[in-house]
């Protein structure tokens, strides 16, 4: 049996058929039930050809005559222009025409065609090489795009990765300029405003990226802001956003943050709670950018760091010294870093200090007699703990009264947006070397992406990209742990 499909085009109440594909089938089975893979690609493409070459012909006509005097434009000649859509490359006919002299011009020659297409790809497959891009390798993304879609055989990984680039630039160029201060207005401005959201919880933290050329390793910073719930929303769900930078090559990473928090109708009279993990490339991230903000150092890395310090203590000697004046050494440590985590805990950081001061001394006691390397690696272990308490001492609270209040109180929840984010893509099981402008821009679009906000963007773009509708993101767990 033989199928064909035609396209029947209607232009000013005129019918006009033309046949596009004929599909033969003989014994029924199931591998020629319905239309295979090619057959669908090779349909959708002559659909695609026919279509542009009727929209293309209609728009033209329009164009050949002056709209103002109604006068025949002529013709000086024409070249061919080339554009890339979801179903195939097309070569079409651009002819140039003369301006009618009735109206002054800047110009005496224009091309209408080339002007009503400024851009040649379809904002439908910009956005498909744009998401997948960002999800998966450049070069998976490629075969993946021309397995299911009638592509030109011309698109490789260097062109979808500068398609990419390309949306991701347009994207840093809407973002308004960097400022040292985003608090605007005053006490009674913000009395005056209407009851907030739930509180905002943003928590910070970095991962570390592969540098292209054997340069080493450069730091990316990322994190994740969730909002408890919204007033008016039907549903109490917390909603969470993600963002990202390389923080080396960024110019404005803290407009970067507060767009994001903006994105979740912070005002200046909502609590905003920001957590990282005291580091100096962090720390002084998000000052400024809300009156009611406050900062907290991440519990979590501060347990961390003492975990480890005790694993180390436990290799120690027991004793130190000889006789009479013979004293416990891996006992009094032991101990004296639990304490150091229990005054940590309750907020009494004056304590731990002399805690950490007391135990350092006995360490270099101890690296001076025993010479031992659990003692000298231990020793600076505990140094370096003792600088970074000190750096971040206004930022730590009595953590046992708010985990007792059920408040965060720890990046927990940002750690799986670091593997998301940054280490599924650009780290683990991924050779690719990075440079920092190639990972920040591609980070802009892969947290759209995670988001579900890309499509968002291409709609502001382009007014007649596909409408919004009712799909359902999976569901994700966004609720950021307490503890």
């Amino acid at each position: 049996m033989k199928f064909k499909v035609q396209l029947i085009s209607v232009i000013g109440g005129h019918e006009e058929a033309r046949d596009l594909v004929c599909l033969e089938r003989e014994a029924l089975d199931l591998a020629t039930l319905g239309l295979t893979l090619a057959e669908g690609k090779g349909l959708l493409k002559a659909i695609q050809e026919a279509l542009v070459e009727k929209q293309t012909t209609a728009y033209l006509d329009t164009q050949c005559h002056c709209p103002v005097c109604g006068k025949a434009r002529p013709r000086k000649g024409g070249h061919h222009i080339t554009v890339r859509t979801l179903f195939g490359k097309l070569t079409l006919d651009s002819p140039r025409l003369f301006h009618c002299d009735c109206q002054p011009h800047p110009t005496k020659t224009f091309s209408p065609l080339a002007q009503r297409l400024p851009e040649r790809i379809s904002p439908e497959r910009l956005f498909l090489e744009t998401k997948w891009g960002s999800l998966a390798s450049y070069g998976l993304t490629v075969d993946l795009l021309k397995e299911v879609l009638p592509l030109d055989e011309q698109l490789n990984a260097i062109t979808l990765r500068n398609h990419l680039l390309q949306v991701a630039e347009r994207m840093e160029q809407a973002l308004g300029e960097e400022q040292g201060c985003f608090i605007e207005g005053c006490q009674l401005d913000w009395d005056r405003l209407p009851l907030p959201d739930g509180p905002l919880t943003v928590g910070l933290d970095g991962g570390f990226v592969r540098a292209q050329h054997k340069q080493g390793h450069f730091e990316v910073i990322t994190g994740k802001s969730v909002l408890a719930f919204e007033r008016d929303a039907k549903e109490d769900a917390p909603s969470a956003k993600r963002f990202g930078f390389v923080q080396t090559f960024d110019t404005k990473p803290r407009r970067r943050l507060f767009e994001v928090l903006k994105s979740q109708g912070m005002q200046a009279n909502q609590q905003v709670i920001f957590l990282s993990d005291g580091g100096e490339d962090v720390r002084g991230l998000p000052f400024y950018l809300n009156p009611q903000a406050e900062h907290l150092l991440d519990w979590f890395h501060v347990t961390m760091r003492i975990t480890t310090m005790t694993q180390t203590a436990k290799g120690l000697p027991a004793t130190l010294g000889e006789g009479a004046e013979a004293f416990e050494l891996r006992d009094e440590v032991l101990d004296a870093l639990e304490s150091i985590k229990w005054y940590l805990w309750h907020g009494h950081v004056f304590r731990a200090l002399q805690e950490i001061q007391s135990v350092e001394m006995d360490l270099e006691a101890a690296t001076f007699e025993s010479q031992t390397d659990a003692a000298r690696k231990l020793l600076k272990m505990v140094e370096a703990f003792h600088t970074y308490i000190q750096n971040n001492r206004p930022f730590i609270p009595n953590y046992g009264e708010r985990f007792r209040q059920g408040e965060t109180i720890s990046t927990a929840f940002v750690e799986s947006t670091v593997n998301q984010v940054v280490s599924k893509r650009m780290v683990k099981k991924q050779q690719m070397q990075w440079s920092e402008r190639g990972a920040h821009l591609l980070l802009q679009v892969r947290t759209r992406v995670l988001d579900d906000d890309l499509e968002d963007v291409f709609r502001d773009w382009y007014p007649g990209f596909r409408p919004p509708d009712s799909r359902q993101s999976p569901p994700q767990e966004i609720r950021p742990p307490a503890f």
